[in-house]
């Protein structure tokens, strides 16, 4: 599978994250039928076409923890844009993945 097209899966699938959910890298990469590579969603993520208007600010780390201090606007952005929608973080300043996780239904992800 060429990047572009992995790139247009990736996509695909973060922009089917509802607000007030968050998902991780790893387990987008297993949406997209790559679980060992969740490295490479953070690429995709950095090289995302802001024409997409893609919901990139609600993936995370496997820990619940924002994207780097780079990314999104910073963490600090990241968090507010999040916490405005809902999701819902821990005193620790981490999501909390239990009540905030999306968990769609692998089936029901339609991909091109």
């Amino acid at each position: 599978m060429a990047y572009s097209e992995l790139y247009q899966k990736i996509y695909e699938v973060v922009a089917k994250i509802p607000e007030g959910r968050v998902a991780t890298y790893g387990q987008i990469a297993w949406l997209v039928g790559k679980p060992h590579a969740p490295r490479v969603i953070g690429y995709a993520m950095n090289k995302a076409p802001a024409k997409l208007n893609l919901p990139c600010h609600r993936v995370v780390n496997r820990l619940g923890e924002m994207a780097p201090l780079h990314a999104f606007g910073g963490q600090d952005f990241q968090h507010f844009m999040l916490e405005q929608e809902g999701v819902i973080f821990l005193e620790n300043g981490r999501i909390d993945l239990e009540k905030s996780q999306w968990r769609p239904e692998p089936e029901k992800i339609q991909l091109s």
